[in-house]
């Protein structure tokens, strides 16, 4: 796009030619200048706080639909009315909407640019003719190409018309359709249309889709069943904004959405026998649930534990029959910025409440559907999932603002909408026909639960642009499920920490966080892992909770249901923090250096007390702690008589005094000296003699580049340890090597200094953290030992499907090197 490629060249350029000013007097490196040439300028729409300006504006979309689920043929066909609020400054003579499901196309950008072997960099195909052998297509591969051969897929827009009932003129161009306006939209005006559309439902388990249908052929019904999950499935608005204007970029699959906030009424056509989860508030629950399906609701909303709304008895029976009969469920959800939904006879249905307290939503109803498959592992582990992130996060943010939180089981295996997340881990089926789960399974939905219900945070209401930016909310929501897992249970590895990114951190596939997500090589460590860590980092040891917890929830509460940028993000932690963070962003966002402090020496200092008295006698005692010589060694083990003891009649003054005896010429000298101190100087030199401490200075080289706080655990003969903190800015003047004196009492003496001892900062190499240096295991026997076990691999899947919203995702990564 034009103006977004200006825009990024004007800033490249910026930093470019600030960065490429050749120096003629040595090679001086500032890691902390100011991020003033990258960051945009401030204005009346985003302040240099990072806080919305005084003129700030965003536009609003209302929508009003009506959809109907055509079961046996799995399409949808609906009718949608949508009002555009023009809040900009600016007249617009054309609307962009986006068209997600045109992505699945055998046309689309998406599948005319995928390339065979996935993201990495060691692909089949590539991997197979470093081999010299055919590359073979995978299972999973032919079922996709077979399902898009066999179904037409993609939007069949009807109708585009005005509230008239005129027909507008539209252009489609991929994903995106182009709505030309009759006259120009002013400032504050609306403009109202209507939009007819159908299109047929993707397999997911065959596309590996964010939503679509699953299908169970072995249920008790004729024809079997299916679980319906529908996201990105209504012709959207794109967003317009302040920094871009339109966000009419292609949807290619791996970035997600920027959407508008709006108000939506939706009616849901689907069998009568249908459980309905969605986004929104329930309008005509008498309508379409049962005097005892509200009845339980209304027992749920004080419940110690969930309580089932459906019995899985009762959507077994669901299961066996079907019905030709329709109900419509009709839901209305006020400023949400999407709008999601999921539809089967197999679910079964739980809900707790959650009295959070406050003026806006005092209660949320915490609710859970599943099928018979989600067993004792959703019963047990869901919904109380669901409460557990709201409380959380509502400490680190703000009270969760929506009547309901959902988590529903399908074929995703983990994403995001207004009140409702699609998550995919079950229990598994026994040879007797019970079920059960494993610990990596319980894991999972744990997790995959707390990460997509904390999206509904970020980005559903810091309305971040995943679309350029998915660390904006992937590993900000991330960073928070990590604080929400150890809070749930610390022996789970939630894959968050400093050091579970050093991997990546030291690897040749890493490119900055700030790179626009379909250009990232590595999604889950890039936009998950390393912002979360580097968040943690800024937490636990740069700022510290106090400090961080208050900047974090000052940025969440200025941008709930606003759309803040990087910088704002930025500008608002280092505000409210009154923390220079510049150096923090530009390392860990900005470039792909990382963190290998070495201790390289460390040199134990005395003072020059200049007494004779005091300094011949450390001459004297340094040279007789000096090794034997061996020359001398061997020839008193031969028996030879040296000649003065041969000769001992023979002597003279200096038998008697060596030459580390003081005269008075030295004593003399001293004196002098002394005479010519300042009464201060005097007392302060007498001062240190007579406390005589220990003075050690430690040399320290950055081998990774990225400048960090030095943390230190110091050893002393004694037994005993002290912890040092050295703040970043150390390496402000010596960005490369730096020195630092340290002093003790004459009792602590030192014996040995280990560099961020408690693995904190995701320093790469622990090795050359210890002086003296000490043995390391070898990681390669570690790791064998862990692979005995089974463990690393299931582990490692389990992490990195909490963080990946589908199946092709893990796949490509599994392909490549991106474990």
């Amino acid at each position: 796009m034009i103006k977004r490629s200006l825009l990024l060249l004007g800033c490249l350029v910026s930093a470019a030619s600030f960065a490429a000013i050749n120096q003629t007097k040595g090679d001086f490196e500032d890691k902390f200048r100011q991020l003033d040439e990258v960051l945009p300028t401030p204005n009346v729409y985003r302040n240099a706080a990072g806080e919305p300006g005084h003129q700030y504006w965003q536009q609003q979309v209302d929508y009003k639909i009506h959809v109907t689920l055509n079961e046996d043929k799995r399409r949808i066909d609906a009718t949608e009315a949508i009002q555009y609020h023009n809040n900009s400054p600016d007249t617009l003579k054309y609307l962009w909407i986006q068209l997600d499901q045109n992505k699945y196309r055998s046309d689309s950008l998406s599948a005319m640019t995928t390339s065979f072997g996935g993201i990495g960099t060691r692909g089949p195909a590539t991997q197979a003719a470093k081999d010299d052998k055919p590359a073979r297509i995978s299972l999973a591969a032919l079922r996709k190409m077979h399902f898009e051969n066999d179904v037409e897929l993609g939007y069949d827009i009807r109708k585009v018309e005005d509230s008239a009932g005129n027909p507008l003129k539209f252009t489609i161009v991929g994903t995106l359709m182009r709505v030309d306006l009759p006259s120009p939209l002013k400032p504050k005006g609306t403009f109202d249309f209507n939009i007819d559309f159908s299109f047929n439902m993707v397999e997911e388990n065959a596309v590996s889709a964010r939503a679509g249908y699953e299908h169970f052929p072995d249920d008790a019904r004729e024809g079997g069943n299916d679980i319906f999950m529908l996201a990105q499935w209504f012709p959207r608005l794109a967003a317009y904004t302040d920094y871009e204007a339109w966000t009419n970029k292609e949807f290619i699959g791996r970035g997600e959405f920027t959407l508008e906030f709006g108000n939506y009424d939706v009616e849901i056509t689907v069998p009568a026998d249908h459980i309905v989860s969605s986004t929104g508030a329930l309008q005509n629950a008498n309508d379409v649930l049962t005097d005892t399906q509200i009845e339980r609701l209304k027992q749920a909303e004080n419940a110690k534990r969930p309580v089932f709304i459906v019995t899985e008895e009762e959507a077994l029976e669901n299961e066996k029959a079907g019905t030709n009969d329709t109900k419509t469920w009709r839901f209305k959800a006020e400023n949400v910025r999407d709008f999601a939904w999921a539809s089967s006879r197999k679910f079964i249905w739980d809900a707790k409440g959650y009295q959070q307290g406050g003026d806006i939503q005092p209660l949320v109803m915490a609710m859970s559907f599943y099928p018979k498959e989600g067993g004792d592992l959703w019963k047990k582990y869901s919904t109380e999932s669901v409460v557990h992130t709201m409380e959380v996060y509502s400490r680190f943010s703000f009270d969760y603002p929506y009547p309901v939180a959902q988590s529903v089981n399908g074929p995703v295996g983990g994403m995001e909408y207004p009140m409702i997340t699609f998550n995919g881990p079950r229990t598994t089926l026994r040879d007797d026909g019970t079920r059960t789960y494993s610990q990596g399974e319980k894991r999972y939905l744990i997790g995959v639960v707390i990460h997509e219900i904390g999206h509904i945070y970020f980005p559903m209401i810091v309305n971040s642009d995943e679309r350029q930016w998915t660390w904006m909310d992937e590993g900000l929501n991330s960073f928070l499920d990590g604080v929400a897992g150890r809070e749930w249970d610390p022996t789970i590895p939630w894959g968050v920490e400093p050091r579970d990114i050093i991997d990546y951190m030291k690897s040749e596939t890493q490119v900055p966080i700030m790179t626009q997500s379909d250009s990232v090589l590595r999604l889950g460590p890039n936009a998950y892992t390393k912002p979360a860590a580097a968040l943690n980092i800024l937490r636990e040891t740069i700022l510290g909770r106090e400090l961080f917890d208050f900047a974090f929830k000052e940025y969440s509460q200025r941008w709930m249901y606003k759309r803040p940028t990087p910088a704002d993000f930025f500008r608002t932690m280092e505000e409210a923090s009154g923390v220079d963070l510049d150096w923090f962003w530009r390392g860990w966002f900005y470039s792909t250096d990382h963190v290998d402090i070495s201790i390289d020496k460390v040199s134990k200092l005395r003072i020059d007390t200049r007494n004779p008295d005091i300094e011949f006698d450390r001459l004297r005692q340094d040279e007789l702690d000096k090794p034997t010589s061996l020359t001398d060694i061997r020839n008193r083990e031969e028996g030879k008589t040296l000649w003065v003891e041969e000769n001992d009649d023979v002597s003279d003054f200096y038998d008697e005094h060596d030459r580390f005896t003081v005269t008075n010429k030295e004593r003399n000298k001293y004196n002098k000296w002394m005479h010519k101190l300042k009464d201060w100087e005097r007392a302060a030199y007498e001062r240190a003699v007579k406390e005589d401490k220990n003075y050690y200075v430690l040399d320290f080289s950055n081998k990774g580049g990225l400048v960090m706080p030095i943390i230190l655990e110091l050893t002393f003969k004694d037994g005993s340890t002290d912890n040092m903190y050295i703040p970043a800015e150390i390496w402000r003047r010596t960005p490369k090597a730096v020195s630092k004196l340290i002093v003790t009492e004459k009792d602590k003496e030192l014996v040995s200094v280990t560099v961020d001892p408690h693995w904190e900062t995701a320093d790469v190499d622990v090795e050359n953290n210890h002086y003296p240096r000490q043995i390391i295991p070898s990681r390669i026997e570690v790791f064998k030992q862990k692979k005995k076990s089974g463990k690393v691999h299931r582990d490692i899947m389990h992490d990195m499907k909490t963080k990946l919203k589908s199946d092709d995702e893990l796949k490509s990564l599994s392909d490549s090197d991106d474990w």
